[in-house]
């Protein structure tokens, strides 16, 4: 019997996914809870596993394409099923229909969703994409690791105790088309599509939308330096890694709070500007599919702590494509830091609808001149790219005084905290 599996709503607001990449193709036998096709949704990339077992009759949605929720993504003709039937009518809303159920793991929406055959009288295997690709990647039959999560998931931790058993790892990449430029030499075709096209996209919107302006800080570190070192036994005690950026976190939010303009946001709909009254700070980095911002949520009630915990929670979800909506929604202001590699100046791109981003470049010992005398202090150099359309110069600049004064004297940033 043929199986119609429709697009799944997979996270609270979603109406459509693009097609990443399938891992199957029409013609192939597949397992239950196989991985059949990544599907990215805003930010965060979701594997959809197979809710029947059998042969892929139809594809209906390419690589690159978009499908919306509710409509038919591929066709399976069930094993030992007998003739072919007519697919059945789409669900009544949005949501898939019956059969299968999109359901979001303990952590909530976003990147944890699960897709279960709920009709099935045979045992489910409930695992998140994340542990899933890891299984793979160990060589693990997920379905023969023994569950001690909630509800009887597995967990990574199954996954990782029970690697023993070997077998292959199969790894999906991108098609690639070889070609010859102009000139004969040999080159690489690879769809943008996913992430990097998402990416794109957004950088894109934000460089025709937003009017640019840059301008740049040099700030004496030492004293924080200093702090920081004095901090560090404290922190570790409590289980924190503590670095410089949480710091930099709170001395923005108190610059933001004299500067209301640069965190705001333009609805070009109704012509209004949109004031925040809460300080949500994207942090800009890394993750194994391209640049993505995560969101340390409520960051000026925070203290230096626990956004250190915060920025090392959301830096792990991100490396491990484990990363929920809400981890990566939200943001009112962006900060954008390579760490030691943060080089001597950078022009970031405004993380659209914002209005501004920082970005901070790496702190080095350096000569200065203070009282007459050279001395080697350690110096970092902090860049502003502000939406000209909502802010003038002088806010971006006296922000950015604002934030060196802080950054330079630690007794008087404490003093700022709320």
């Amino acid at each position: 019997m043929a199986f119609d599996f429709y697009m799944p709503d997979i996270g609270e607001g979603v109406v459509e996914g693009e097609i990443v990449g399938w891992k199957v193709k029409v013609g192939d036998i597949v397992k239950l809870d196989q991985p059949l096709v990544e599907v990215m949704t805003d930010k965060a990339t979701v594997e959809l596993p197979s809710p029947r077992a059998g042969t892929v009759t139809k594809i209906n949605y390419k690589d690159g394409d978009i499908c919306p929720v509710g409509k038919i993504l591929v066709v399976i003709e069930e094993a030992g099923g007998g003739a072919k039937v007519t697919p059945s009518a789409p669900p009544p809303s949005h949501h898939a229909p019956a059969p299968v159920a999109a359901r979001p793991a303990a952590h909530g929406g976003g990147q944890q969703i699960e897709v279960v055959d709920a009709t099935a009288s045979r045992a489910r295997v409930l695992a998140t994409p994340a542990t899933r690709k890891l299984a793979r990647q160990l060589g693990v039959e997920i379905g023969s690791v023994p569950a001690t999560g909630k509800h009887g998931r597995v967990t990574t931790d199954d996954v990782k105790n029970f690697d023993g058993n070997g077998g292959a790892m199969v790894r999906h990449q991108p098609p690639v088309a070889s070609a010859k430029s102009a000139l004969g030499y040999a080159e690489e075709r690879v769809p943008l599509r996913g992430m990097r096209k998402k990416i794109a996209e957004a950088m894109a919107r934000s460089v025709r939308t937003a009017a640019h302006f840059t301008y740049v800080e040099e700030i004496d570190m030492t004293e924080l330096v200093a702090v920081r070192d004095r901090a560090k036994a404290r922190a570790a005690e409590r289980g924190v890694k503590l670095n410089y950026l949480p710091f930099i976190v709170k001395a923005i939010v108190s610059g933001l709070k004299k500067w209301p303009m640069l965190n705001a946001s333009l609805d070009e709909t109704t012509q209004e500007i949109v004031l925040k009254k809460y300080y949500n700070i994207g942090i800009a980095a890394q993750g194994p599919y391209g640049l993505v911002v995560s969101t340390v949520r409520d960051a000026d009630l925070r203290s230096i702590f626990d956004i250190s915990r915060e920025i090392d929670r959301l830096g792990e979800a991100v490396r491990t494509n484990t990363a929920t909506r809400d981890d990566l929604t939200g943001s009112t202001f962006t900060v954008s830091s390579l760490g030691k590699l943060g080089g001597v100046l950078a022009t970031p791109i405004i993380n659209f609808p914002e209005v501004a981003i920082v970005g901070v470049h790496k702190i080095e010992e350096k000569p200065a001149v203070r009282g007459g005398q050279i001395v080697i202090r350690n110096l970092m150099n902090l860049s502003i790219s502000v939406d000209h359309r909502l802010a003038d110069g002088y806010d971006g600049a006296m922000f950015l005084q604002d934030v060196k004064s802080l950054l330079e004297d630690p007794t008087t940033m404490f003093m700022e905290m709320v």
